[in-house]
């Protein structure tokens, strides 16, 4: 019969010493260094790409409002006027009987706050904005302001 042949990783059967586990556990901080940073900030991109697709769909939402109506929602109507009938300032009336929006409600920016809309905007027509990450405007990397004037 053959003997059975058994691969030994540590021929001496001594473990490891302590100057492979000190380079083992450098590499894997070094590994943990260059590795965790790129994998850290997926959740804000994927918040600031989120702002910018409601951004996209709230100010189709206000176009379809202007087609309706022939006019855009007031500031002081802000985006509320795109699921309830305005009271206030110029009343529409064409209103679409449900609103412009599927889900009957405004929906919160990314970060939980309230996007901000301008209408007229000292860049157009209106404005919707996200404040970003601080809910402050201004900032910069994912604390900068998003806008409709930069999405479309």
């Amino acid at each position: 019969m053959r003997e059975k042949k058994h691969l030994e990783v540590f021929p001496d059967d001594k473990g490891l010493t302590l100057i492979e586990l000190m380079v083992v556990i450098i590499i894997l901080g070094i590994l943990a260094t260059v590795i965790v940073p790129r994998f850290m900030d997926q959740p804000e991109k994927a918040r600031v790409a989120k702002a910018r697709v409601e951004i996209e769909s709230l100010a189709s939402a206000v176009k379809m409002f202007k087609l309706d109506n022939g006019f855009y929602p007031s500031t002081e109507q802000g985006l509320k006027a795109l699921v309830e009938k305005p009271t206030v300032g110029r009343i529409p009336a064409h209103w679409r009987e449900g609103g412009y929006l599927d889900k009957k409600k405004v929906p919160k920016d990314p970060w939980g706050n309230d996007y901000v809309y301008l209408s007229p905007s000292p860049n157009g027509d209106f404005e919707i904005i996200s404040y970003g990450a601080d809910g402050r405007e201004g900032g910069e990397g994912f604390d900068a302001d998003i806008s409709s004037q930069d999405v479309e």
